[in-house]
């Protein structure tokens, strides 16, 4: 008995908990149920990667995470209470990087800290200071936004979405609009920065490959309506290299899935 209880202890308690989330978009002429009955738990510092083709519902379902989107039916709940709105302690960060171009890159990231009002200037610079030297931007602090690279608006973004300190950090494919190469470099980027921070990480993409180097979790979501189909325990050790082998057997093994997922669907739909 011993043993089991000091395993349950070793479980990191819930910090997400979807339950059965449903969303409808309604307009004059249609309806779309973008998600049927999701439901899905998410423990403390886990990185888990929501992945399936487009239209499947996941960024829908990140967005109700951020409190930007309000079910129809179920809820989600952050360290036990119900999302109601937008909160400090979720940020989001999306595709395009969002950042401001009158503001240089240090101030783009103090503007984050707005959300920190019991913080002094110079502890506020102080904090930017080492989130943008935690994503290697610490010699372009003065740098104008359209100077930047598509890769390095995206490590200011990150920089300024962590600077608040939230306890959960919503990513909607922040990666899809680069180059491979800058990809790959924000792919080590992000485990380094996950591994030293311990942070709660949601990330939603459409590329399976990338969902097996991130996640310590893959969440294959199919479409019309979403829901989840499937869910991968990613056991490989960090850092993890997008291309290797070990790494492709789960990629392959998850598109398979997926496939099969969706043959099924059309097979449902032509019957």
């Amino acid at each position: 008995m011993m043993a089991v209880h000091e395993e349950l202890q070793n479980v990191p308690p819930e910090k997400l908990v979807v339950e059965g989330v449903s969303k409808w978009f309604r307009t004059r002429r249609a309806a779309v149920h973008a998600l049927d009955n999701v439901s899905l738990t998410i423990h403390e510092g886990e990185f888990v990667c929501l992945v399936g083709p487009s239209g499947c519902g996941k960024s829908t379902l990140l967005n109700i995470i951020a409190g930007l989107e309000i079910p129809d039916s179920g809820q989600v709940l952050a360290d036990g209470k119900p999302v109601l709105g937008p909160g400090r302690e979720r940020m989001m960060m999306f595709q395009e990087s969002a950042l401001f171009p009158w503001l240089d890159v240090m101030d783009n990231v103090l503007f984050g800290l707005k959300l920190k009002p019991n913080l002094k200037r110079k502890e506020r610079r102080e904090v930017a200071k080492y989130y943008l030297h935690l994503v290697g931007l610490e010699k372009f602090m003065a740098a104008s936004i359209h100077e930047l690279s598509g890769g390095m608006k995206q490590r200011v973004a990150l920089a300024r979405a962590l600077a608040p300190n939230p306890r959960v950090l919503l990513m909607d494919e922040p990666f899809a609009a680069l180059d491979a190469l800058t990809r790959e470099q924000l792919y080590g980027d992000i485990q380094r920065i996950w591994q030293e921070r311990k942070k709660t990480i949601v990330f939603v993409t459409h590329n399976v490959r990338e969902a097996a180097c991130l996640g310590n979790r893959v969440v294959l979501f199919s479409p019309h309506p979403g829901r989840i189909q499937e869910k991968f325990q990613i056991d490989l050790p960090r850092p993890r290299d997008i291309n290797s082998v070990d790494l492709a057997k789960y990629s392959s093994e998850i598109m398979s899935a997926l496939k099969r997922h969706l043959n099924s669907e059309l097979a449902e739909v032509a019957g």
